[in-house]
């Protein structure tokens, strides 16, 4: 078949010609097209790669950053509630007679006419 076609001649006419620039221009824009195609493919790929990398990462820091501020809560409860003890013994060492408690108790202070006696902490064995 391919012996054949050797055989015959080409036309060459106007219209042949313009045909045969016809059919090349429409190849170049074909080329172009899939050149154009690949690049923005290309592109987009790369975007959505950077993205996912970024996305990634931020999530990274988020789950860093969540842990953070929860060890900061807790800690910042506690020492609330140590605020609120520190608070409250500050009101009781403003009484008078919580004070002389404490001085009877710990540093054995008396009022006139008391005796103190001092009993072991231990039970006894009997």
């Amino acid at each position: 078949m391919s012996a054949e076609r050797e055989r015959v001649t080409r036309i060459d006419s106007n219209y042949v010609q313009q045909y045969d620039a016809y059919i090349e221009r429409q190849k170049r824009k074909k080329k172009r097209l899939i050149r154009r195609l690949v690049l923005s493919s290309l592109v987009t790929v790369l975007i959505i790669g950077f993205m996912g990398v970024y996305h990634w990462n931020q999530r990274a820091l988020h789950a860093e950053k969540t842990e953070e501020y929860e060890q900061l809560q807790s800690e910042l409860a506690g020492l609330q509630q140590e605020e609120e003890q520190l608070l409250e013994e500050i009101e009781l060492l403003n009484d008078e007679e919580y004070v002389l408690d404490i001085a009877r108790t710990n540093y054995f202070f008396t009022k006139k006419g008391e005796l103190i006696f001092k009993l072991p902490n231990e039970d006894p064995s009997y």
